[in-house]
């Protein structure tokens, strides 16, 4: 069971492995990070530890709290103290019954003072005590965490409890929060989290701008309010993430290439919060009709400030922000190609815009057209047959040529053509790019008599 060399950690009384790095052993899934508690004094062990392993040793936490962590070139432990007299007063302590088992090293055997191995086999999270939550709200979070990664159903007796102290949430940190709501977005399959916690209220806890989106109903295109398109959206978005036969394999490939966990999850994250910005731009005009003119940027100004009070990453909160500002591009871009035929300058000239943020937005405007409801309107389907040959067409031909090293620099431009540096060098050096990956200049010649003509007709930065 113990995927290490027991060398390290021999039959010594009194060391035990604890938490989940009991549960994933027993589950089989692989892991290098460890918890470890010991009977007396956790810093000579981990001094030890560390010495054997040719590690390094790092204190954490503060005092009453404090674990020494062993870093080596495979594993990482944290080893602290035991909580109360004994290993099973320790366990009984803890949150979940998944995670309240441990593994001595002097017996070789588990222990599992609450029944842990059999909602293991039953495939169920439930909490250790009622209490659990009072102690430390954010286990509200983590209880839909564990369910996700493990695939469990959180125990009805456990979901009430969850239901009951959901205003606890408010009380934790929001970097914790934070990290809880992410864990949950990185699995491949976390809208059944997202569901159950607007069932009970507690994503309204976190997410109140979510909570106005709920009624506001929307034009005649939509067949739900605004929540009800948001959560479809989500649900279809993750499962277009997900879903190997949406596109052609090569397509599939490179969107797994390119849509890492990270990514993926503040996709997702981002399409919770894309049309949170319509209920303050809802408008009637005289005939009826229901507008939301600009609630791309007024959901934009409410994300930053959900980001902010859950402290999110600067990339994250960027991320977030372009997609939600510009989720209704590829629609306009549509729109555009209905009227008058657009030319490979138009779709160079798109891609460059969105840049690495373009099969992002694309796979978005997909789910949100579907989240529409109205699957079977021909303008619906056309759309997404449109979309799916702009991400065909991003991946075939756009990227490969926009990683071609530049034809010329802003080198030529000073010593083939005598310019001082100005804003006229990005725009020469931008209209060259995009002549370039149009497929109408192929080679350095080529570019420099370009620019020799853009010069002859005086464009303007």
């Amino acid at each position: 069971m113990i995927p290490f060399n027991t060398k390290i950690l021999p039959g010594t009384k009194g060391v035990y492995m604890v938490g989940g790095s009991v549960r994933d052993l027993i589950l089989g899934q692989r892991s290098t990070d460890y918890d470890i508690v010991v009977r007396g004094n956790p810093e000579k062990f981990a001094r030890k530890l560390s010495e054997n392993l040719s590690g390094r040793l790092v204190k954490m936490g503060k005092p009453g709290q404090v674990v020494f962590r062993v870093v080596s070139r495979e594993h990482l432990f944290d080893i602290s103290a035991i909580k109360g007299l004994n290993i099973e007063t320790d366990l009984i302590q803890r949150d979940f019954t998944v995670n309240a088992m441990a593994y001595s090293f002097f017996s070789k055997t588990i222990i599992d003072p609450l029944n842990g191995l059999k909602d293991m086999a039953e495939k169920k999270v439930r909490m250790t005590s009622s209490k659990i939550f009072k102690k430390d709200p954010v286990r509200l979070l983590r209880a839909y965490r564990i369910g996700a990664t493990l695939k469990f159903t959180i125990e009805q007796r456990t979901a009430d409890a969850v239901e009951k102290n959901i205003k606890l949430i408010g009380t934790s940190a929001a970097e914790r929060i934070r990290f809880e709501i992410f864990s949950i977005l990185c699995l491949p399959e976390s809208k059944h989290s997202f569901f159950q916690m607007a069932g009970n209220g507690l994503l309204f806890k976190i997410f109140p701008e979510l909570f106005r989106t709920k009624g506001c109903f929307q034009n005649k295109i939509h067949l739900f309010d605004v929540f009800d398109h948001t959560m479809r959206t989500f649900y279809l978005l993750e499962n277009l993430l997900s879903d190997d036969h949406q596109f052609e394999p090569e397509i599939t490939r490179q969107i797994r290439r390119h849509m890492d966990q990270k990514r993926s999850a503040q996709l997702k994250c981002a399409t919770l919060f894309h049309d949170i910005g319509k209920p303050l731009a809802r408008t009637i005009d005289q005939n009826g009709n229901i507008h939301f003119s600009g609630h791309e940027q007024k959901g934009v100004d409410m994300a930053k400030k959900i980001c902010k009070r859950l402290k999110f990453s600067v990339r994250e909160t960027g991320y977030i922000d372009f997609i939600i500002k510009n989720h209704l591009k590829p629609l306009f871009f549509f729109t555009a190609g209905r009227e008058k035929d657009y030319t490979r300058g138009d779709l160079t000239r798109f891609f460059m815009k969105l840049g690495d943020f373009t099969p992002d937005l694309l796979i978005h405007a997909i789910a949100d057209t579907r989240g529409k409801g109205n699957e079977n309107d021909e303008r619906n389907a056309a759309f997404i047959r449109f979309i799916k040959n702009l991400i065909h067409r991003y991946f075939v031909r756009f990227k490969p040529r926009s990683k071609a090293p530049p034809l010329i620099t802003g080198a030529d431009l000073i010593h083939h053509f005598g310019l001082t540096p100005s804003p006229l060098f990005k725009t020469i050096l931008n209209r060259v790019e995009e002549r370039t990956l149009s497929n109408g200049l192929r080679d350095r010649t080529a570019a420099l008599i370009f620019v020799e003509e853009l010069l002859g007709r005086r464009i303007k930065a």
